[in-house]
């Protein structure tokens, strides 16, 4: 991951992606994306935006110091793919929640919100300082479930049925990852893409998950 700034913004980038702040021209595009039913059953959203209201939020959370609200952007198409946002900054006790989103299904099962989780989790890491970030993920998204898993998030209880959605109960699973473990997790895949000891890598990773 590395800093960058682009179109005068600054944004954090990896291979194929970069993630930026949301600006105010966002709101064309970006309001349609949150009525995705698809990316609202995997929110658990029940409740309607309105596009007022989308853009009130937008200006509010730019000057909210306890968020990160970007964009995930996909190079070099400059196509927005989703969301992902630091929410509840504590800077005292060192700890963060992270909520990402991919607008459409075709953009899932790529690697990308993956990739974008890294980048958010290296910055809150290695430039805020945080010592604990976590999340909450319902049990029947089991994409994202593995894709955490793979980060190194570990699951630290579940919330028995509490979104009610399709006519069902669901529970919710809270899942947490600490500084020294996303570190661990990072040198390990970067160590099998090296093939280096690539099948004892593979064992290691294999157990934690």
């Amino acid at each position: 991951m590395k800093e960058v700034n682009h179109t005068n913004k600054r944004v954090l980038e990896s291979e194929r992606l970069y993630l930026r702040a949301f600006t105010a021209d966002d709101l064309d595009m970006y309001y349609p994306k949150l009525l995705n039913e698809e990316m609202r059953r995997l929110t658990g959203t029940h409740g309607l935006f309105t596009r007022e209201g989308v853009a009130r939020f937008i200006e509010e959370s730019a000057a909210d110091s306890s968020r990160i609200d970007l964009l995930i952007i996909l190079k070099p198409e400059e196509q927005p793919i989703g969301e992902i946002s630091l929410m509840d900054i504590d800077r005292i006790n060192r700890n963060a929640h992270i909520r990402i989103a991919i607008f459409e299904s075709a953009n899932c099962g790529q690697g990308y919100g993956t990739e974008a989780m890294e980048i958010v989790l290296d910055y809150a890491f290695g430039n805020i300082n945080l010592h604990r970030v976590e999340l909450s993920v319902f049990s029947f998204n089991e994409r994202a479930i593995r894709s955490y898993e793979k980060l190194g998030f570990r699951r630290e209880g579940v919330q028995r049925e509490v979104l009610y959605y399709d006519y069902e109960y669901h529970d919710a699973i809270s899942m947490s990852i600490l500084s020294h473990e996303f570190q661990q997790m990072r040198q390990l895949r970067k160590d099998l893409q090296r093939n280096q000891n690539s099948e004892q890598t593979r064992q290691i990773i294999d157990k934690r998950l």
